[in-house]
This record gives structure tokens, C-alpha cells and sequence, in this order.
């Protein structure tokens, strides 16, 4: 009942007073055990203490068990993070070590039919091939008249006929000059520069021995030898590859003897043909010979021995040779594999004469990880120089290449021992005057690794490499050297001069039928890696991989909280900060002297008054009346 703006109740039971609250203070309390989707705790001390008590990380709960003793909660403190450290300390060690990917090394025996190496067989003796030869008769003259002036050396030279064209003698006076231009001089040591040339305390012996190399611009050094078999030797050679790069076509340096030099020839016991042969012509070792080189039809020897190998009789006189470019007698010989070119200078040796040299080979196949574990190349497509041979990526096939482009770039020309590139020539003083100055300076650059070429060639990934011994001995004996060598000169043509050092003969064989393979395999994986992590986790806190969850779980909440806590503030910091001064305050005073009721809301004054409830006894009449009659005021 309201009166005069006042509202008026009754007195209500106590009992119905309080039923509504109890029901409202049961709902809040369902409402505070009701879980939500997503739970945060309020505080990080909440959540570190939930998780100390509840993980399954040995040690965690003292933090939180002894936290009323201070003294152990300090020490499991500092254990707890001490353990913590030594683990990741560990894990670091184990990560540093999977991420320098180590490998093992695999040994495998195999036992199979062998296919039969190439073998390259070069003469050491090079040609005075009929293209060049009065060129290099020419040569001989002037090295003759040279050493007779520097040693006082008369040189022995065949009879030629001397007699000459005027084309001839053209380009005889055009190689006297450009040897004249890079002559042959001596040079005394470093320690007797001072003394005058004919101090007596200056010996023969105190010179050393060279040639003069000069630029476009005259700027000469001196290519100085200890040895002066060295250096005629190497002067005689610059001049002898000039020589060479002159003529046009190479063919015509292609005069294959077979019969003169190859005497015999077997291999598993048959007769070899010219089909198991090919032939090329090397500057330094004269004609060379390659058998098995053929990929359509390989040699495969089914047993091991010196009958089931390769056996050659090779003639090691020398006929019509230059003996100012080879030096010793008998013959060159390398093994090496199919598709491989014959570096006869890093894998070959020498043969002697009236020695028969057996030699046993052994297969050795390596087989190596590419990628993160070695910086091997599968095919050399990846290696940033050219491969100038007609043959497979190899590391000295890399490394010539190399030498040779650097050598077309920086001097112009090619060197005449490598392969020639696409647009470019062979060097030659009579088109290249400077060449050779360039040429050595470039060599040194290329031997001190200036030029990069070893750190841009790479090993191969397969390679097949063969482990050779040699065993020597007397060819043919005395009791049997008169029949060998009527049988030979009736059945090769050979003229006998001298037979101790006119024959060799030469087998090649594999020692035993196994070969062996060393190859590689990831000695860390990943599944090696989670295991030690796995045993590293157990050993200082004895957890699973749920642990770890149990730990990735607390980093999140503790992210999250932070998150929360920091909208907290952001928010209380907005509504603690006043609002802005008004646009215009005269106005603002005037509108509000104006409008009153507008700036400040209406007060409303409630009044309630109770007024107690009359008893049950002032509600009886005061007279006699009927059961069940009630009064009202």
C-alpha cells in the first residue's frame, strides 16, 4: 500500500524472509562449481602451485609440500633448477652433436664376377711425328748450340737432311726468334747476387738454371731450376707444346703404331684385336693405348690369378725419340676405371725394360652421403666449373677443367695438355706472344689455391678406386731370351739392337675375387636423438613424454595468464583515466544555467514504512459471533 508517497508492508513471516536468499546463495555456489570450457588461474602462485602438486616431474611437489619449512624449499629450489640445467645442458651436447651429422663407416665384402678396369699403356717416347718435324729438327739445332754455350756440352745429333724450303725457313727464322725471346740463361743464387761474374769464390755449382718469361708490357722473371736437367727439360717442352699448337689439325698428329709397340696381347687366355682398343696421342708420353675402354663389351674376369688377367709384351727401345723430352726407357701404365680420362701424370707408373712386372689389383668401391652429412657431388651438376672432358665427373677431371678456364680467361688461350673449351684456341708465342709469362704466373696462383679450384671441386659421392701391388723379375731369362727373341723379330718383324732393354712384358690381374665396399650410414637420426633425449629426461627427473606435456601445458597457462593479467590492467588503467576538458566551457555553463533539469538527473525519495501487523487477538470481535468470521480494520 503506497501513502503519500511512501510505501507501506505488512509484517511477513521470518521463515519467507529468508527462503529467497538461501535459494540465491545455492545458485551462486552450483555456479561456482559449475566448470567452464576454459579455465585460467587468477594468479601465477595458483598456477605454479597446482602444478607442483599435481605433475608427474620427480621433485616438483617439495616446492610445494616443504614451502612452511623455508630452508628446504630454498634447497629443492636450487636442486630442482640445478637438475633442470644439467638436462638441457645435456640435451645441448646431444643436438650439437645430431646436427654435425656424423656417419658410420659400413665395411662390406662381396664376392661376384669382376668387371675388368681400363688399362692405359702410353710408350715414353714421344714422336717426332712427320707434321712437325722439321720444326722440331730446327729445335734441336738451337738447343745444341745452347747448351754448348752454357755447358760447354756437345750434343749428339742424328743425321737429317737439313736442306730446306723458303716456307721451311720462314718458319725456322720465326722459332729463332721466339726462342731467342725466351731464352735458356743462368742466374746466380740469391746468396751471390753481389759477387761479379768472376769472382773465384763463385762456382759452376753456385747457378741457377732457367729461361726468361716476359708479359705484353716487358715485365720478365726468371723461371729458375735447382736441377739443370729440370730446367732444359722444361724449356725444351715450352717450346715443344708451341711447336705442337701449331698445327691445325690434331689428326695429323695421330699416327698409331699398334703392331711396332704392342707384341702380344691376351687376355683370360684369348688374343685381344684392335676392337678392345683405343688410341690418343699424349705431348709428353707419346702414343698411348687404352684396352677395355669399350662400354658395349667389357672384359669380366671370372677368376682371380695371373692366367685370367691381362698379359702384354710391349717394345721399350726407343726409335726416332726426342731425347731432350724423355728421359727414361720402358713404358707408362695405369689402371683406372671405365668412362674415367688416364691422368698418366697422378695414377700411372713407369715399366722397366727386360723386367716382366706382375701386377695384382684389389676393387675398392667407397660409396658416400651427400647432402647435410659431406660435401660430396652425385654427378658434378652441382660443382660450378664445366667439365671439359667427354667423360663422367671426377675430382681431377674438376680440377683441370678448373685450370683451364682460368687459363682461357686470364691469358686468352688454352693450355695445350687439357681439353680445348668452346670459342677458344691453344696457345701459341706466334699469336700469343705473352702466353707463357701468364701461364706460369697462373700456375703458381693455381698451386697456392689462389684460384679456388680445390675448394670448388668436389669428391664424388661413388667412386671405384683399385689397390695395385707389383711384384718384378728378370724377362726373359738367359737360358730362354734367344728363342724369345727369334720368335718375336720372325713373328713381329722386331730388329734386335739391344735385347736386355728392347722387351718388357706386363700382366695385370686381381689378386682375389672379393672386393670391398666402404660405405656410410647416419650414425645420429632422429630416432637416435628423441631416444638419448628420451634417456637424458629420465635420468635427472624419471618422466615420460606426458611430462613433457605436463610441462608444455604450464608454459601455455603461464602465457595466457599473462595475457589476462595484462587486459586487467590495460582495462583499469582506461577507466581510472579522466575524461577530456570540454570543447567549450562558456557554452557548456551557459547551457546548463539554462537547462538544469538536463545536466542532473530527477531524485525520486522513496519512503517505505512497515507497519506491524496486527495479532491474531485484535482481530477478534469484541462481541459473541460465529466460528470462521474474521474482521477487518
Amino acid at each position: 500500500v503506497l501513502q503519500s508517497g511512501s510505501v507501506k508492508a505488512g509484517k511477513m513471516p521470518e521463515g519467507e524472509k529468508m527462503r529467497p536468499c538461501k535459494q540465491e546463495e545455492e545458485q551462486r555456489q552450483k555456479e561456482e562449481k559449475r566448470e567452464g570450457l576454459i579455465e585460467f588461474y587468477s594468479s601465477y602462485q595458483e598456477l605454479f602451485q597446482f602444478f607442483c602438486s599435481n605433475t608427474t616431474i620427480h621433485g616438483a611437489i617439495r616446492l610445494v609440500c616443504s614451502k612452511k619449512n623455508k630452508m628446504k624449499t630454498a634447497f629443492w629450489s636450487v636442486l630442482f633448477f640445478l637438475t633442470f640445467g644439467l638436462m638441457y645442458w645435456q640435451f645441448g651436447i646431444l643436438y650439437r652433436e645430431y646436427f654435425s651429422y656424423p656417419v658410420n663407416l659400413n665395411l662390406n665384402l662381396n664376392s661376384d664376377r669382376l668387371t675388368f678396369p681400363a688399362v692405359t699403356l702410353c710408350t715414353l717416347n714421344p714422336y717426332r711425328y712427320s707434321a712437325i718435324r722439321k720444326q722440331l729438327d730446327k729445335l734441336d739445332q738451337i738447343t745444341h748450340q745452347t747448351l754448348l754455350d752454357l755447358y760447354d756440352y756437345n750434343m749428339s745429333l742424328p743425321e737429317r737432311d737439313w736442306s730446306t724450303s723458303s716456307t721451311q725457313k720462314r718458319s725456322s727464322r720465326s722459332l729463332l726468334h721466339h726462342v731467342q725471346r725466351h731464352p735458356l740463361q743462368r742466374q746466380k743464387r740469391d746468396n751471390l747476387v753481389n759477387l761479379p761474374e768472376n769472382s773465384p769464390s763463385v762456382d759452376k755449382n753456385d747457378w741457377k738454371i732457367g729461361f726468361v718469361l716476359c708479359s705484353e708490357d716487358n715485365d720478365c722473371f726468371h723461371q729458375a731450376y735447382s736441377s739443370g736437367v729440370d730446367a732444359v727439360r722444361e724449356w725444351y717442352s715450352f717450346h715443344y707444346i708451341n711447336i705442337l699448337a701449331q698445327v691445325p689439325d690434331a689428326k695429323a698428329l695421330d699416327e698409331s703404331d699398334f703392331e711396332n709397340f704392342i707384341y702380344a696381347c691376351r687376355f683370360n687366355e684369348a688374343t685381344c684385336d684392335k676392337a678392345n682398343y683405343t688410341h690418343f696421342h699424349h705431348p709428353l708420353y707419346g702414343n698411348c693405348y687404352t684396352f677395355n675402354d669399350n662400354s658395349s663389351s667389357l672384359w669380366t674376369s671370372s677368376l682371380p690369378g695371373i692366367n685370367n688377367g691381362l698379359s702384354l709384351v710391349v717394345r721399350t727401345e726407343q726409335n726416332d725419340f726426342i731425347p731432350l723430352l724423355s728421359t727414361v726407357t720402358g713404358a707408362r701404365v695405369m689402371v683406372h676405371d671405365q668412362n674415367e680420362p688416364a691422368f698418366m701424370d697422378d695414377g700411372g707408373f713407369n715399366v722397366r725394360p727386360g723386367i716382366e712386372t706382375s701386377i695384382s689389383m684389389r676393387k675398392e668401391m667407397t660409396v658416400r652421403l651427400g647432402g647435410s652429412y659431406s660435401d660430396c657431388t652425385e654427378d658434378g651438376s652441382d660443382v660450378p666449373v664445366q667439365n671439359l672432358y667427354s667423360s663422367r665427373y671426377t675430382e681431377q677431371v674438376c680440377i683441370r677443367s678448373c685450370f683451364q678456364l682460368n687459363m682461357v680467361e686470364r691469358c686468352g688461350c688454352a693450355y695445350y695438355f687439357y681439353p680445348l673449351p668452346e670459342g677458344a684456341e691453344y696457345c701459341d708465342y706466334t699469336k700469343h706472344r705473352a702466353w707463357g709469362y701468364c701461364y706460369y704466373k697462373l700456375l703458381a696462383e693455381f698451386k697456392a689455391d689462389v684460384l679456388g679450384c680445390f675448394h670448388k671441386c668436389r669428391k664424388p659421392c661413388k667412386m671405384t678406386e683399385y689397390q695395385l701391388s707389383a711384384g718384378y723379375s728378370r724377362w726373359p731369362s738367359a737360358v730362354s731370351e734367344d728363342w724369345v727373341f727369334y720368335m718375336l723379330s720372325q713373328q713381329n718383324k722386331y730388329n734386335i739392337t739391344s735385347k736386355r732393354n728392347g722387351v718388357a712384358k706386363v700382366n695385370i690381374f686381381f689378386e682375389e675375387w672379393n672386393y670391398k665396399t666402404n660405405g656410410e650410414s647416419p650414425a645420429f637420426t632422429v630416432v637416435t636423438l628423441l631416444s638419448q633425449l628420451g634417456n637424458q629426461w629420465s635420468l635427472w627427473f624419471g618422466s615420460s613424454v606426458l611430462s613433457v606435456m605436463e610441462l608444455a601445458e604450464l608454459v601455455l597457462d603461464f602465457i595466457a595468464i599473462t595475457f589476462i593479467l595484462a587486459f586487467r590492467w590495460f582495462r583499469s588503467r582506461q577507466k581510472l583515466t579522466p575524461p577530456g576538458p570540454p570543447v567549450n566551457s562558456q557554452d557548456n555553463a551557459a547551457f546548463q544555467d539554462e537547462a538544469p533539469a538536463l545536466s542532473a538527473p530527477h531524485r525520486f525519495t522513496v519512503e517505505a514504512v512497515v507497519t506491524t501487523l496486527p495479532s491474531y487477538n485484535s482481530l477478534e470481535p469484541r462481541g459473541p459471533s460465529r466460528d470462521g468470521e474474521v474482521g477487518h480494520e
